[in-house]
């Protein structure tokens, strides 16, 4: 089959979920109207009609019934998510005149949940593209394939590749439109309820309600030039650290709540990995403000705190300016923004879970080291033993991602060094390409408005390899220069 007939197998669905997105990115027009913005009328227009005439033309391909391979849905996945940041940067480039790079790199650190902006003037930018950001992460920490199938009626095997496609682990439902409307369930009923606690704190209810979608979704957009500094709140912070830590919880921690099995929550590995790392971390990390840079104790811990969890959720709310602290601090940041939260979650990062198997499959690769060959090792994960077969091929998929994003890491830093005109510590570069590929938004001051173009395109491609987990994008990629199909023939014996 040729390259555009693999993605006519999974074209409809494609096209479905373009048409359901045009429907929700027409909220933003509530707060237009709201606020009298008739003029952002044609920018915040163009994305719905552009939306829905991609998805009325690709929902019209003609229809083929086979099996989609993995790999197309990994592709398409991947060329979805690009096309939706393409079509999401118009606002940005009718409304507010950005050039097309700054508009793109906007979108795209929109729906993945990065957070890094090139706006330089939000305190004097219509509220209507205030909120279209953060509704922009909000739809993109739950997932955009997530959200178009569930609204739909029907689950099958398309739907469901490209729902775990994208990075999704749930499949606690008879089906993935099932899965996915109870998600959207739970997201709206924690939007909710942490808009109505960050109320309590005393900023404005458009403020808290932007803050609200983004710390939900570990985003990390905010409506201020000046990011959290704005508000000078300790309150208003302290609000939103269980609801940055709830985004990057996985889940199927809120559909045990719902089912009332809330002691098997507290059981849950990742939950305790998530807190152990934060509060650890944040010890660590006040200890050394306190310490090394000479702040007062409350300062150290506010900022300690505050940036700790900010990091470890992948949320990217920033309180303190992260280049001039003391180096053992900003290697603690870094490491918990490469771990990142939960899978099954609106976080980003390499993922708890994958350290959690790393760490038992090193264990049982030890233990295997002192029995005798002929002595069966079980490899035990959630409380299951596993066959050494299934074990394996697991561990070596875990293994592989996370070599991945090691070398994505190295790569990147190698070419941020060609391409920057900046002289910045490499601390700081390597700060802030790990905060785009953990799809984080903390920033030492590397990439900024002022950047280069091909440094920016840099990032927004560490934002988009980071959100899909790196594989759907290199699948992408060898799909278009080599094809979706692999002769095996080559190693098959004659």
């Amino acid at each position: 089959m040729k390259r555009l007939e693999h993605l006519a197998v999974i074209a409809h669905d494609m096209g479905i979920i373009f048409e359901f997105l045009a429907i929700i990115t027409l909220v933003p027009f509530v707060v237009l109207v709201i606020y009298h913005e008739w003029d952002m009328i044609i920018p915040m227009a163009s994305v719905p009609i552009t939306f829905f005439i991609l998805g009325f033309i690709i929902s019209r391909a003609p229809r083929r019934e086979h099996v989609p391979r993995l790999s197309v849905a990994l592709a398409t996945v991947a060329l979805m998510w690009l096309a939706t940041a393409v079509v999401g940067s118009l606002p940005f480039v009718i409304g507010m005149e950005m050039t097309f790079t700054n508009s793109i790199f906007e979108a795209m650190s929109g729906w993945t949940d990065t957070g890094i902006t090139m706006m330089t003037s939000l305190d004097s930018t219509p509220r209507t593209l205030i909120f279209w950001r953060s509704l922009m992460q909000w739809i993109g920490g739950i997932g955009v394939i997530s959200f178009g199938i569930a609204m739909q009626s029907r689950s099958g095997l398309a739907q469901f590749r490209l729902y775990r496609s994208e990075g999704r682990s749930e499949d606690l439902m008879p089906s993935v439109v099932s899965t996915g409307r109870r998600m959207w369930v739970i997201y709206l009923v924690l939007t909710v309820a942490f808009t109505l606690l960050v109320l309590l704190s005393g900023v404005s209810v458009f403020d808290a309600v932007n803050l609200t979608m983004v710390a939900i979704a570990t985003g990390g957009f905010t409506p201020h030039d000046a990011g959290m500094a704005y508000y000078d709140n300790f309150m208003l912070e302290m609000l939103l650290i269980p609801a940055m830590l709830a985004g990057s919880f996985p889940f199927k921690v809120y559909f045990l709540m719902y089912r009332g099995k809330f002691r098997q929550i507290f059981r849950d590995k990742t939950i305790k990995i998530i807190l152990l790392l934060s509060g650890v971390g944040s010890a660590i990390v006040i200890a050394n403000l306190y310490i090394f840079e000479g702040l007062e104790l409350r300062t150290a811990f506010r900022e300690g705190l505050f940036m700790s969890v900010s990091a470890a959720s992948s949320t990217g709310f920033q309180n303190s300016a992260v280049n001039i602290w003391p180096g053992a601090a900003l290697i603690v940041v870094i490491l918990l923004m490469f771990i990142g939260g939960a899978s099954g979650s609106t976080a980003g990062g390499m993922k708890v879970n994958r350290v959690i198997l790393a760490y038992e499959g090193m264990i049982w690769w030890f233990k295997r080291f002192f029995v005798r060959g002929n002595v069966i090792v079980p490899f035990k994960h959630d409380g299951k033993a596993y066959p050494k077969r299934i074990s394996e091929l697991e561990l070596s998929k875990n293994l592989l991602i996370s070599i991945l994003y090691v070398l994505t890491v190295f790569v990147a830093i190698i070419l941020a060094l060609h391409i920057t005109t900046t002289v910045l510590p490499t601390k700081d570069i390597i700060f802030d390409i790990v905060s785009a590929l953990g799809n984080n938004g903390l920033g030492a001051g590397f990439i900024t408005p002022e950047s280069t173009d091909p440094l920016k395109w840099l990032f927004i491609m560490l934002m988009w390899i980071g959100r899909l987990e790196i594989i759907p994008v290199l699948i992408l990629i060898t799909g278009i220069v080599g094809g979706f199909e692999l002769n095996l023939s080559k190693y098959v014996k004659k």
